[in-house]
């Protein structure tokens, strides 16, 4: 074998390392001497391809560049951008994003949080767009009937029939919550998790629906995004998403998308009764519901919260946070989202440091350890903090409080940060 094929093959280097390296190399004209050949172009597109095809037989092999595809349904095609390459035995991590944005506008300040890389090392991410509200879509012919959210909901089995997956976690934001809740009601063994930024599980009211229609299409989308503290005093982050929802969403499908979200139905769904044999309607997968403690969706979260199962549901208000919580403090959200995975069973050796948590009775006031204030999460009054009891499967370590309350009453874990 030549010194050139022996080098090749006793490398211990990951080959990542390795490519990158060789273009440090070529650029500032230094290559090591036992790699003069590299200087020649044609080596380098050798050892590349070489390298390449260990990547590709590589169980740890990940697809840095995202890949976009068109998925085909009966409402047309749906835009989706993978990132990674999913794993047989874990879920891919799904995304659906909120009226007046896209998956880009929406989640990109979180997955490209430094935080984020470790989760994204472990899983896959899968965001889908709603249809014609990608960068660059095309109008709708006229004519076209956009779906509705119990209709977009059925499009996600075909999401995930076309990348070949058996499961996912998801995340959505406002209609995108709303719509991986609905997927979850229906298909739930195809839902292993479910993060709910900003869900509202009720019916649009007229008078809200009156409301909304009152004001052009972008100062909507700015009040249901923001709340008014935000929009008052955030004069940047606002003129950034109001730029987004005018140039970056063809406008004559953005209409379309939200007038399909102010259609919706009630999700109808019930929180159980202990020890009653009745089935109800809601999620059997563990749920985080995340919320801002100035965000307009802070009554609709937490009404939601009243209707879950209080042993799979944990309801996160996270405080001096607007109204995108992943674009406001992604940082503690990627480490919410941490204690999450890990309470499904993955990423048990994940660093922890930031949240610090609190058990109470659904329906209680919540502290927040960022300072000496208390939130009233409902109207049903202040209920009692009680001692740690028997931990149950979320990856929330709890912190033990004072007093206690009778065990007969359901128990959720409700964290403030």
């Amino acid at each position: 074998m030549q010194s050139s094929e022996r080098w090749r093959y006793k490398t211990e280097l990951p080959a990542l390392v390795y490519l990158n390296a060789f273009r440090v190399w070529q650029a500032v004209g230094s290559v090591p001497r036992r790699c003069t050949r590299l200087r020649s172009q044609s080596w380098f597109l050798r050892i590349r391809r070489w390298i390449l095809s260990v990547r590709s037989k590589s169980p740890l092999k990940i697809s840095f560049c995202p890949q976009e595809h068109d998925v085909e349904t009966p409402y047309g095609k749906v835009h989706c951008t993978m990132k990674g390459v999913p794993k047989g035995d874990r879920p891919v991590i799904l995304t659906f994003h909120d009226i007046g944005l896209n998956h880009k506008t929406c989640f990109d300040p979180l997955f490209s949080h430094e935080d984020m890389q470790e989760i994204m090392q472990h899983f896959a991410v899968c965001h889908v767009d709603a249809p014609g509200q990608h960068e660059g879509a095309a109008t709708f012919p006229q004519g076209y009937d956009y779906p509705s959210m119990d209709q977009l909901s059925e499009v996600l089995p075909l999401v995930l029939k076309h990348f070949h997956l058996r499961s996912v976690i998801g995340m959505g934001v406002g209609a995108g919550a709303y719509i991986l809740a609905k997927f979850a009601l229906d298909y739930h063994t195809m839902v292993e998790g479910l993060v709910l930024i900003n869900i509202n599980p009720c019916a649009e009211g007229w008078m809200d629906w009156a409301a909304g229609w009152a004001h052009a299409m972008p100062d909507m989308i700015i009040t249901h995004l923001f709340g008014k503290e935000e929009i008052h005093n955030n004069h940047d982050l606002i003129a950034t998403y109001r730029h987004h929802i005018l140039n970056e969403v063809n406008q004559a499908n953005l209409h379309l998308f939200v007038k399909s979200y102010d259609s919706r139905r009630d999700l109808e769904i019930e929180r159980p009764i202990p020890g009653g044999h009745i089935t109800v309607r809601t999620l059997k997968c563990p749920a985080l519901l995340v919320v801002g403690d100035s965000s307009p969706a802070v009554d609709a979260v937490v009404e939601c919260n009243t209707k879950l199962d209080p042993t799979k549901t944990t309801l996160l208000k996270m405080a001096d946070c607007g109204g995108l919580p992943q674009v406001d403090q992604p940082g503690k959200l990627t480490e919410a989202f941490k204690y999450f995975i890990q309470g499904m069973g993955y990423m048990p050796s994940a660093s922890m440091t930031r949240l610090v948590r609190s058990r109470t009775a659904s329906g209680s006031s919540v502290t927040s350890f960022d300072g000496s204030r208390s939130r009233s999460h409902t109207n049903e009054g202040r209920a009692r903090a009680h001692t740690a009891d028997n931990q149950r499967g979320h990856g929330l370590a709890e912190a033990p409080a004072e007093g206690s309350t009778d065990q007969a009453v359901p128990k959720s874990t409700e964290v403030s940060c």
